[in-house]
C-alpha cells in the first residue's frame, strides 16, 4: 500500500458502477474529480455524507465538478443506496479492492478491541489533469462538499 500525496498521478482505475457499466479515472480528464472513499452502503456516516453531496450537488457540477463515491459494496447495494436516498451521482463498486488498495484507504480498524480490514473514509480532489490536489483525511460527513469547496477556492 503506497500513500498517496498532493501533487502526484492519481492511480488510474476502471471498475463497474451501480449499473455494471465501466468507469474510468482518464474518462474524467479535463474535468475536476471529487473522489470520495467510504466504508459501506446504507450506513449513518455514509448516507449522511453522501447526502451532502446530494444536496449540494448541482453547485458541483455547475463548477463542472464530478462526484464519484467508492466503497466495496457490489452494485445491487449501490443501487439501492442511490435509489434510497435518490442520489444522482455514480458509486463504484470496488468488489476486489483494487481501488481502495491503490488509494491507499483499505485498512486496519479497529472496533470495540476487534480488528478487521475496512474502508478509512477519506475524499480526493482530482485535478483536470489527473493530479491529487487535496486529500481530506479527517472527513466532515455532514459539511463533505463545503470542506471540498474551500479547499477549491
Amino acid at each position: 500500500m503506497s500513500t498517496l500525496i498532493e501533487g502526484q498521478q492519481a492511480p488510474a482505475f476502471k471498475a463497474k458502477d451501480q449499473n455494471g457499466n465501466p468507469v474510468s479515472l482518464n474518462q474524467f480528464e479535463g474535468k475536476k474529480v471529487v473522489l470520495y472513499f467510504y466504508p459501506k452502503d446504507n450506513t449513518p456516516g455514509c448516507t449522511t455524507e453522501a447526502c451532502d453531496f446530494r444536496d449540494n450537488y448541482q453547485g458541483l457540477t455547475a463548477q463542472g465538478i464530478v462526484v464519484i463515491g467508492v466503497s466495496v459494496d457490489d452494485e445491487k447495494s449501490h443501487q439501492n443506496f442511490i435509489a434510497k436516498y435518490n442520489l444522482p451521482f455514480t458509486l463504484l463498486a470496488d468488489t476486489d479492492k483494487k481501488i481502495v488498495e491503490a488509494y491507499g484507504v483499505w485498512v486496519e480498524k479497529n472496533n470495540f478491541g476487534k480488528k478487521y480490514m475496512g474502508i478509512s473514509r477519506k475524499t480526493f480532489l482530482i485535478d483536470e489533469q489527473g493530479i491529487i490536489t487535496h486529500i481530506i483525511d479527517k472527513v466532515d460527513t455532514k459539511n463533505a462538499t463545503a470542506q471540498v469547496l474551500e479547499l477549491l477556492k
